[in-house]
């Protein structure tokens, strides 16, 4: 690189939550570099920091090793073209953020070109798929971790590494209370709230919210007063949730449907349900009990569970290394299960204060400016 022409950077980020760090990370970037130049697979927080989207980040929103193959032959053309435009018009780096199924193969095309490549957001090699290890290891130059265990395990396999921290830490800072949150989201300020956070894929709703609905009506039927927040992850999911939802079930569940705001949600909520996902990491910070479910078709589950090599599914569950939140997958992620384990916490209020006594510390660990330690890396990685 010169020094007369701007920094340019590519990016390719996958759903929601890569989008959100993939918007962190340019906004950390211009403050050092006004004038860098992004370009990629961007969601919307992405496009409105600046990158310009050779694709949009929901094309890679897809779950399950069942699930993908519908859409493959997309996928894989969509990786083709993005990495001719690449190959056409390197960048001074390549930054991939999480989707590690649709940027590894796209990082070795590009490393192999001696395009530098920095992945942020570690795939779960740790936990499953251990053998995407030799991969990575030839595909990455540098992978930063979200969080600290992560990177030690790629530095006892031969994998640059460097521990950055998670932005969602350092942008949860003080919270406000239950009742002014709710009071924001127009709910009842008087009784208590479940949210409940069925994922931000469109399978992960159809599969979830009707289970999650069924649980909503069982736990009312314990506790009349209650009501429920649904925040909708994304705008192009609300026509699939109301459809699912039907006037009748909204009214009788006492249910505000909230275009985004899962924050919001989770933060006026007594309890939370939710899919596994970073959602559960973002409960944690805020310090709310938590229950956590997830289906996935039978056979991707079945792929799945033969490769996992940990007890748990969820972040908190792994951070901790003990089984502090209450998991329920596939058969086991019923309305009943489900109910009963949203009652307890509700119903003992002992209960939900022993499960986020934890939480506070793993905050406090995680907070590191990591946005900000993201640029600094991607930036050497760039100029050098």
């Amino acid at each position: 690189m010169t020094d007369d022409r701007p920094l340019r950077i590519g990016l390719v980020a996958g759903e929601l939550s890569g989008d959100q760090l993939g918007a962190a990370l340019i906004r950390a970037i211009q403050a050092t570099h006004p004038h860098a130049q992004f370009e990629g697979i961007a969601g919307a927080e992405m496009r409105a920091a600046g990158c310009q989207a050779l694709a949009r980040s929901e094309r890679l929103a897809v779950m399950g090793l069942v699930e993908v193959l519908g859409i493959l032959p997309a996928l894989l053309r969509l990786r083709r073209k993005t990495a001719r435009h690449f190959l056409h018009n390197p960048p001074d780096v390549f930054v991939a953020i999480d989707a590690p199924d649709f940027n590894i193969p796209l990082e070795r095309m590009l490393k192999r070109k001696g395009i530098p490549t920095v992945h942020w957001v570690s795939p779960s090699v740790w936990a499953w798929r251990n053998y995407r290890l030799k991969k990575i290891r030839r595909s990455v130059d540098l992978m930063l971790t979200l969080f600290p265990f992560e990177a030690q395990f790629y530095e006892q396999h031969g994998v640059a590494a460097r521990f950055v921290g998670h932005p969602l830490a350092d942008d949860i800072t003080g919270s406000p209370s239950r009742q002014q949150t709710k009071a924001l989201l127009e709910i009842d300020t008087q009784r208590p709230c479940v949210a409940l956070l069925p994922g931000s894929r469109a399978t992960e709703i159809k599969r979830l919210l009707p289970v999650f609905l069924e649980t909503a009506r069982l736990c009312k039927q314990s506790i009349p007063e209650l009501q429920f927040v649904l925040p909708v992850a994304m705008p192009g999911l609300l026509p699939l949730c109301r459809e699912m939802l039907g006037a009748k079930t909204q009214e009788a569940l006492s249910l505000k449907v909230c275009n985004g705001q899962a924050r919001q949600a989770m933060l006026a909520a007594d309890v939370v349900l939710l899919a596994s996902g970073t959602a559960t990491l973002e409960c944690m910070l805020v310090e709310r009990p938590m229950v956590v479910a997830y289906r996935m078709h039978p056979l991707s589950y079945a792929l799945a569970s033969r490769m996992l090599h940990v007890p748990y599914v969820s972040l908190p569950n792994n951070l901790l290394g003990t089984g502090q939140v209450p998991e329920y997958l596939q058969s086991a992620a019923t309305p009943q299960q489900l109910a009963a384990s949203v009652l307890e916490l509700l119903q003992q209020p002992e209960q939900a204060a022993r499960q986020i006594e934890p939480f506070a510390r793993v905050h406090q660990q995680l907070q590191t400016n990591a946005a900000q330690q993201a640029a600094q890396q991607v930036i050497e990685r760039a100029t050098h």
